[in-house]
């Protein structure tokens, strides 16, 4: 079984306007979305949605945190959410307009009874499962939460798929995670260098594969992607055809992809083209991709 963890899930409440926002003044849009989702969230749906079965936990909070779990249900896949007594469940504002705005809300507290109870669900994880942790640590949680998450899972043979940055990523190098996807920009932060050439990127992937990564899936935007794998191999895809609509959740997919596809075949060519159409048919959707979209897409590469 796949699992995949949300320790701040959200409802994205996207606005959108035809003139530019005039701050101090009432404002009108033109029409109005609501996403429910988060990084885990978004990894199991796009499974779910490429014939995956899997399980989604984390915490959830108030109204909100009750409706996330609910889109959760509705769309068929295994919810194992822990729902915290008090706060509520992030709303993120987004408005779109002739510029783009944010508004990130912080998400309900987090304590120490509430972590517990998530690590005893993961204790439950058997050998082969595989646990996707995406994302960044919500402020109430432990810094190194990640860390204590794979430590007590190490000797269990769990597979580890980590899909974070900087700090977070490189500490938990140490557990060998199956796989990791940092994108270009973020790899050359790591060693704080810019990195310009394909061989540029090879090099610093494989120097974290010398501190414990297996597999280094490296997304590069517009120029498409490349793994470094465990047995020393380079593979190179480009980026698909097609006009980008959306940037949220495109990672979330490529990693979703990438796992169904090594999955379904054991092959790191396949699973590298499956995360690559899987992250393109998303950019060319207003949601997260459908399975008929994605492999659509992957029969082009």
């Amino acid at each position: 079984m796949i699992y995949t963890v949300t320790f701040n899930p959200a409802i994205d409440y996207i606005v959108r306007m035809d003139k530019p926002l005039d701050p101090g003044m009432t404002n009108r849009s033109v029409s109005e979305d609501c996403f429910f989702g988060g990084k885990g969230i978004n990894v199991s749906t796009v499974l779910k949605n490429l014939g995956i079965e899997n399980t989604a936990l984390g915490f959830a909070a108030g109204f909100t945190g009750e409706a996330i779990v609910e889109s959760v249900i509705k769309k068929g896949i295994i919810s194992d959410f822990i729902m915290l007594k008090d706060g509520i469940s992030r709303i993120n504002v987004k408005i779109k307009s002739d510029e783009e705005t944010e508004i990130n809300a912080q998400g309900p507290e987090i304590s120490q009874g509430a972590l517990d109870e998530l690590l005893a669900k993961l204790d439950k994880l058997e050998k082969d499962d595989i646990l996707i942790l995406a994302g960044s640590i919500p402020s109430s949680l432990p810094s190194n939460v990640y860390e204590i998450i794979l430590e007590r899972l190490e000797s269990k043979g769990v597979i580890f798929v980590v899909d974070a940055t900087k700090d977070l990523l490189m500490n938990v190098l140490k557990y060998k995670p199956f796989l990791i996807k940092p994108n270009n920009h973020e790899l050359g932060e790591m060693f704080g260098t810019v990195l310009k050439t394909d061989d540029e990127i090879e090099e610093h992937a494989k120097k974290l594969q010398a501190m414990g990564a297996r597999n280094v899936l490296i997304s590069m935007a517009g120029d498409g992607a490349m793994l470094i794998t465990e047995d020393g191999e380079r593979f190179r895809v480009g980026v698909p055809k097609g006009t980008v609509k959306n940037s949220v959740g495109a990672g979330d997919s490529m990693v979703a992809g990438f796992v169904a596809g090594y999955m379904k075949t054991k092959d790191y060519r396949t699973a590298l083209n499956m995360g690559t159409a899987a992250g393109s048919a998303t950019a060319f959707s207003d949601d997260l991709a459908t399975g008929e979209l994605i492999n659509s897409i992957y029969e082009t590469l």
